[in-house]
């Protein structure tokens, strides 16, 4: 136990300057009372109440090596993890916490109740820190996975070292990938009419989102359907390419800290979730139809562009094709996500706005 925690907070010293860790007002473990797996429910009892404003650290657990039928210490020996670099979170959830049939494999925790968030309101979630758990991640992909669901004939789990000091995952001796942490799934309870939806797809609720934007300093809003918003967070990475093209990214263990601010009556103007960093406002769009995703996300910048920046659709049209990116967010959840890269310096009288996180 002592080796554990001494492994746990080295890799959280290691991760950011000691400068930049912010003291939570909360702190929310991940145990088999507070975490669910593979769904998003609408009507689960909230595990703690948070007041907007305040800083919540949530402890989230990585779904790899709790889905392979060898329990996590098995698992992980074989690319070489001690028993004593296991998270012992993971050993306490494994076989304890399964997911619902036909639902997805994510490890969540929550639901967080924001006092005050009402149906019809705005989740506005900052991203305030986000922190590895432990010092290695997974990438896993099988025949019939991802956006080549023939190439490969047999499953292939690559568990791959990360140097938390550099700031870099060992994928080879030759090959170094920068570390990039962030949330998978950030989302809130769907509609009380749906009742449960699987972690897997994304939709307007947010959920499996995969957008490799949502890292430290960024901002996520999303529309809230219950009481409390209900808030649930999982699936975290250290790092993702768009499109996250074989079915997951690094997939590890990381601990994230929130704020959370209520917009009251805001939610309505929200179809899709909406993002933001110091830099550019994201757009997103989701549909099975990658054609209808990138459609989706098009439309969202331009009503963006209408509602926030003043201008008519044919100016709003005509800057979504000359100053947005549109990109791949994620191709292989069911549902697909395509996003909008609005650079905030496109609007002059905007380049001297202030941001809350400054890179």
């Amino acid at each position: 136990m002592i080796r554990y925690l001494i492994a746990a907070l080295c890799a959280w010293a290691a991760a950011l300057p000691a400068a930049a860790q912010p003291k939570p007002d909360v702190r929310i473990p991940s145990t088999p009372q507070t975490v669910i797996r593979g769904h998003i429910p609408a009507n689960l009892p909230p595990i703690m109440h948070v007041k907007p404003g305040q800083l919540v650290t949530i402890d989230t657990l990585s779904h790899q090596g709790m889905n392979t039928g060898d329990d996590p210490i098995a698992f992980f020996a074989r690319g070489g993890i001690k028993s004593d670099e296991v998270l012992k979170d993971a050993v306490d959830v494994y076989g304890r916490v399964k997911p619902p049939p036909g639902m997805g494999t994510h490890v969540l925790t929550g639901p967080v109740y924001i006092e005050g968030a009402e149906p019809g309101d705005m989740l506005e979630v900052r991203v305030i820190d986000v922190r590895h758990r432990v010092p290695y991640g997974v990438n896993a992909t099988n025949k019939g996975s991802g956006v080549l669901p023939e190439l490969l004939s047999e499953p292939v789990f690559r568990i791959i070292r990360l140097d938390l000091e550099r700031r870099v995952a060992l994928f080879s001796p030759e090959i170094e990938v920068p570390l990039a942490p962030f949330m998978g799934i950030m989302a809130v309870a769907p509609p009380p009419d749906m009742q449960i939806v699987s972690s897997r797809p994304p939709g307007a609720f947010g959920g499996n989102l995969d957008l490799k934007q949502l890292t430290r300093g960024s901002t996520l809003y999303l529309p809230v359907y219950n009481a409390g918003a209900l808030f649930f967070t999982g699936d975290s990475h250290s790092a993702q390419g768009d499109g996250e093209v074989n079915g997951t990214a690094i997939e590890t263990s990381l601990t994230p800290t929130f704020q959370f601010i209520v917009h009251k009556g805001k939610g309505a103007s929200l179809k899709w979730p909406r993002a933001e960093n110091a830099t550019h406002y994201i757009t997103m769009g989701i549909d099975r139809d990658l054609n209808l995703a990138l459609k989706a996300a098009v439309q969202e910048t331009v009503g963006f562009l209408m509602r926030e920046k003043g201008l008519d659709d044919k100016a709003a049209y005509a800057i979504a094709s000359i100053g947005v990116d549109f990109r791949v967010g994620e191709a292989v959840n069911l549902n697909q996500m395509v996003y909008g890269m609005i650079p905030k310096a496109l609007f002059v009288k905007e380049r001297q706005t202030t941001y809350w996180f400054k890179p």
